[in-house]
């Protein structure tokens, strides 16, 4: 896997929580616990985007695809 180092500063807690994580989920290093939360960000991210793009649908469109269809079998 082609990876990138970056550095980072957080606080006291997060780092802390960072350091818990790993030791209790049994992931091997820090960053590994950073890809996951950044994992879970994109994740909602792209929820957030499918939920508004899901709000743009015409529902008159609907209407107008049935238009002159009927529920007879041909």
């Amino acid at each position: 896997m082609n990876v990138e180092k970056l550095s980072i500063s957080l606080p006291p807690s997060l780092v802390e929580f960072v350091e818990n994580y790993k030791r209790h989920k049994g992931c091997k290093s820090r960053s590994q616990v950073i890809e996951e939360a950044l994992e879970l960000l994109r994740n909602r991210e792209l929820e957030a985007a499918y939920r508004e793009a899901s709000a743009e649908v015409d529902n008159d469109w609907d209407v107008t695809i049935a238009d002159g269809l009927t529920d007879e079998t041909w």
